[in-house]
């Protein structure tokens, strides 16, 4: 029997915007997609969500750094994804938030994310980004019978 034609054996589910929030909110590392010369462009980065809104850092010279700076005021379009799939069990969730990008600006702010959100590369991280979240959508993998999924997933 091929693959399509077996049963599946999770469940689908869709979370709701505060739910969806909340796991975004209990991971670190997600991934943001942006266009970048009419490509798709998609960078691995930390974040921390405050207040609502999901917080990068950058650096001179990133892709996203250059395109924010030179944004009308409406910011750049991009799409923000974390997740948590169990290798294994193959049971977990997914949140993609799809919202406008800007450079954070105000100095109190900047060295507030800067003192909360330490980066994981090597470059000199001085730009912070701000991405408010318009559209907000998450799933959540688990077995169908219900049984065997960690707490919290």
């Amino acid at each position: 029997m091929a693959w399509a034609d077996r049963e599946a054996s999770r469940r689908c589910t869709e979370l709701d915007r505060a739910e969806a929030l909340r796991l975004l909110g209990s991971v670190s590392l997600g991934r943001i997609v942006f266009t970048q010369d009419a490509l798709p462009a998609i960078r691995p980065v930390n974040h921390l969500l405050h207040h609502g809104e999901v917080i990068i850092r950058t650096h001179e010279g990133a892709a996203l750094t250059s395109l924010t700076e030179h944004a009308e005021d409406t910011g750049v379009v991009v799409a923000y994804e974390a997740d948590t799939i169990d290798p294994t069990t193959h049971c977990g969730w997914s949140v993609v938030v799809t919202g406008y990008c800007h450079l954070v600006t105000d100095p109190d702010d900047l060295a507030h994310y800067q003192a909360l959100l330490h980066p994981w590369a090597d470059h000199q991280m001085s730009y912070a980004l701000r991405i408010h979240p318009d559209l907000v959508t998450g799933l959540r993998l688990s077995p169908r019978d219900g049984d065997g999924v960690p707490e919290g997933w």
